[in-house]
């Protein structure tokens, strides 16, 4: 599948621009339609399919991204490693790996499922607002990670207290505590009790 930047449009054969599009969920995840990608996070929000990766290092480290600049929803905050949409029809996995190699240069060494979350998490500063009912993955990076800098501003391997202390200072995600603590059960299987998650 081609790159797509949250805001891009595809231009197919035929020279007409296709808008991208989310697959639209109801409340058990189950797929009840699509919409165009902007559309969706207006308010209040259409509750649609989303995927959230977590991935370590050897030390049981996180890998988190600074969010690049240029982003049209949440620019320049820290969140997850990786975080995106399935196109209408692809596999949450497939998503999350592919835009994890997209977004970081590095595919995951491990990858696994870790369970689903629905949040509903408006953004204070663009308006636009998180209505997701959002796949989780765990796995470990071994890769060196080279980021798409359209997509990425910076990323950095944190351990909790380093992750305590940048979230006490830096802005993250509206939506990153709600999917890391979703997630925390899957990260401490991953990681074993000495990496402290």
């Amino acid at each position: 599948m081609p790159i797509t930047p949250a805001t891009a449009t595809h231009t197919p054969s035929n020279g007409t621009a296709d808008a991208i599009l989310l697959e639209l969920v109801d409340e058990d995840g189950v797929t009840i339609g699509t919409a165009e990608k902007l559309a969706a996070h207006q308010p209040p929000g259409q509750l649609h399919r989303a995927f959230s990766v977590f991935l370590f290092d050897e030390y049981g480290r996180l890998l988190l991204q600074q969010r690049a600049l240029g982003k049209y929803h949440s620019p320049g905050v820290w969140s997850n490693t990786c975080c995106g949409h399935p196109y209408p029809g692809e596999a949450p996995f497939a998503a999350a790996a592919r835009r994890t190699f997209e977004e970081l240069g590095a595919s995951p060494s491990l990858l696994a499922e870790a369970g689903t979350v629905r949040y509903n998490h408006p953004d204070p500063e663009s308006g636009l607002v998180e209505q997701e009912y959002n796949h989780l993955f765990v796995g470990m990076v071994q890769a060196v990670v080279r980021p798409d800098q359209e997509e990425v501003a910076s990323t950095v391997f944190v351990t909790p207290p380093e992750l305590a202390e940048r979230h006490a200072k830096d802005p993250f995600s509206s939506w990153f505590m709600t999917v890391l603590d979703a997630a925390r059960p899957a990260i401490r299987e991953l990681t074993g009790p000495s990496a402290g998650w």
